[in-house]
């Protein structure tokens, strides 16, 4: 299935972003321009970006903005699941800014959220995309506490070009990540995303997805950077539709049980889709 891109100008669009403003909450669509917004928003589905929308990173490839955040909001929990309850939604992501500011970089307000739609009593999935919570176990071991059912943390890049490109990150802070929510709890699902175009190699994405593997990650999605401005990274190299099915190919014999390559691909573009699949 090719992603296509829907008019962000639906009615659908603008009652989502009604409610999302009267709730103050923000969702990653709006604030990373993603190029998915009409279509998610049409089918009344958004990832959530909790904790505000300044990050205390400021990575040269993101069109969230950076700086010093503002406290965090106490009653955001409830207003999420109230969000959830009044979509109907069956399926949520949940996604932050980085907060390198809060002692457990914001870990147990992630736990909140998910323990606040669970208490909705719906048969409601939930994904989180976290940060690396910069390599605390306590704060991951909070998160999983929560019983997500699946854990997402996106590697972003190849090895080679995290300097460049995330340059506050560590790329074996980000595997081992990965490699200790399967360690805790085998039960949850894991996931991770990269972007391609940035200057790296055939031979580095190998690399990466091997790594990925060997840390056990169950589902991966691969999909296009796409420069924001011109003061963003440029784009090195636009990938073709069969580049990106060959990279699928690639990602299916090495074991990953799910695999969602294109160009307009993002990391949690149709998740609850995947994660059928994937427990069907």
């Amino acid at each position: 299935m090719k992603p296509k891109v829907i008019s962000p100008l639906l009615p659908e669009v603008f009652q989502i972003k009604k409610l999302l403003r009267r709730l103050n909450l923000h969702t990653v669509c709006e604030e990373a321009n993603c190029p998915n917004i009409g279509e998610c928003f049409s089918k009344k589905t958004a990832t959530f970006m909790i904790m505000g929308d300044i990050c205390t990173r400021n990575c040269p490839y993101c069109n969230v903005s950076h700086g010093k955040p503002l406290p965090l909001d106490s009653q955001e929990p409830i207003k999420i699941a109230q969000a959830v309850k009044t979509l109907g939604l069956k399926y949520i992501v949940i996604t932050s800014v980085d907060r390198d500011d809060l002692p457990d970089g914001g870990a147990s307000h992630f736990a909140e959220v998910v323990y606040r739609i669970r208490e909705l009593g719906e048969d409601i999935k939930v994904e989180v995309l976290i940060p690396d919570f910069r390599g605390d176990e306590k704060a991951l071991k909070t998160v999983i506490k929560s019983k997500p059912d699946v854990i997402n943390h996106n590697i972003e890049t190849v090895k080679e070009l995290y300097k460049k490109v995330r340059p506050q990150g560590k790329y074996e802070r980000s595997l081992n990540l990965l490699k200790s929510i399967k360690n805790i709890d085998s039960s949850i699902k894991t996931k991770s995303g990269f972007m391609v175009g940035l200057g790296e190699t055939f031979n580095q994405i190998y690399q990466l997805l091997r790594d990925l593997k060997d840390v056990d990650v169950d589902i991966i999605t691969i999909g296009q950077y796409l420069q924001p401005s011109k003061s963003h990274l440029p784009v090195e190299k636009y990938y073709s539709d069969e580049e990106f099915e060959t990279l699928k190919k690639i990602a299916i014999e090495l074991g990953f049980k799910e695999v969602f390559s294109g160009k307009l691909v993002r990391s949690s573009y149709h998740a609850g889709e995947i994660y059928s699949k994937l427990t069907a």
